[in-house]
């Protein structure tokens, strides 16, 4: 009979300091695993299991509503509906990755690095697909057209790229050589854990903020009769109270750090940051395909027609950018001087 043998779990004092997390004391895998043991341990309670449970299952449900709007009749070939799909498309990347990083993280230290470059990378692409679709779709009436709307996924772009970076960059740094010592000094995460925190907290809450502009001005600064004010301002507002949790747990760490231990295998703030993330994305697309129906008549009359380059081709530029991006930073992984080569 065939037998699954699940791998063996550590402590904290028993991996390396980069596999550390924060007052989480118990249920590591070992920090060798193999391709194999990473995907049995799906099926084994540690300290990551929900963590990738809670974006796995989340994965096919998106990739349902996407399926849903591709076999809609006409989709493919009305420009109104770009914008959507690139969003959707967002959304099924992004916990899809993260199942990825979680899962696999726990290969080598390198795999860890470049998995969570990954993941990074995709967050900020969820980031532009939600600015790409907000352009098209969230503007309040007195500022279609205008020139913020007009650059506004431009600036959104840009935003992707600073975002991916900074988050890889607060992870690693960047390999500098110091050739008095024939060394290479990094800035690794587990060095200056505080500023590697800022840097990635500030990493995906500005673009979420720049996102949100519209979003905030129509539900707490807007009035008149140009502010379209309609049934999807509750779902904004939920999405926004879920965005603020999220963000919350991912900074403070909590109900961990008041109790470490208590919480290494349920209840951790990623996985209610898991959790609460996917809930924000639900009411998202909720208020996206509200607005975007309640406003299409107005917006086609109106608004600025989508197009291929400002939807498709914005989004897979800015993906290939930040893939670029993660290759140097996996790359510098690698990275040996010849100087401390042909020292060794």
């Amino acid at each position: 009979m065939l037998s699954w043998k699940l791998p063996r779990l550590l402590n904290v004092h028993q991996v390396p300091k980069v596999f550390h997390e924060d007052s989480i004391i118990c249920g590591y895998r070992s920090p060798t695993c193999s391709a194999t043991a990473c995907v049995l341990s799906l099926f084994q309670l540690t300290n990551e299991t929900l963590n990738i449970w809670t974006h796995f299952i989340p994965t096919w449900y998106f990739l349902w509503r996407l399926l849903a709007l591709l076999s809609s009749p006409g989709s493919y070939h009305d420009p109104y509906l770009w914008p959507l799909f690139v969003y959707l498309l967002s959304c099924c990347i992004y916990p899809l990755m993260s199942t990825c990083a979680h899962t696999f993280s726990v290969m080598s230290t390198q795999a860890r690095h470049i998995c969570f470059f990954l993941d990074y990378g995709a967050l900020s692409m969820y980031s532009l697909g939600s600015a790409i679709a907000y352009s098209a779709y969230i503007f309040p009436d007195r500022w279609v057209n205008s020139t913020f709307h007009l650059w506004f996924v431009s600036w959104a772009v840009f935003n992707t790229i600073i975002s991916t970076g900074m988050s890889c960059y607060s992870r690693l740094g960047l390999p500098i050589l110091h050739y008095n010592q024939h060394q290479i000094e990094r800035f690794p995460e587990e060095a200056r854990p505080r500023l590697s925190k800022v840097l990635r907290v500030t990493a995906f809450a500005y673009p979420y903020l720049f996102d949100s502009i519209p979003v905030f001005y129509r539900v707490f600064f807007c009035s008149g009769n140009d502010c379209t004010h309609n049934a999807t301002i509750t779902m904004h507002i939920w999405h926004s109270i879920f965005a603020f949790l999220t963000g919350f747990l991912f900074a403070t760490h909590l109900p961990e750090r008041l109790a470490p231990g208590r919480f290494d295998y349920v209840g951790h703030s990623h996985q209610l940051f898991h959790v609460f993330g996917v809930m924000g994305t639900y009411f998202q697309i909720e208020a996206l395909m509200m607005d975007m129906n309640l406003r299409k008549t107005w917006l086609l009359a109106h608004g600025p027609v989508p197009t291929l380059s400002g939807t498709l081709g914005a989004f897979f530029s800015a993906m290939a950018t930040s893939l670029l991006l993660i290759a140097v930073f996996s790359w510098s992984l690698y990275w040996k001087p010849k100087e401390q080569e042909k020292r060794k």
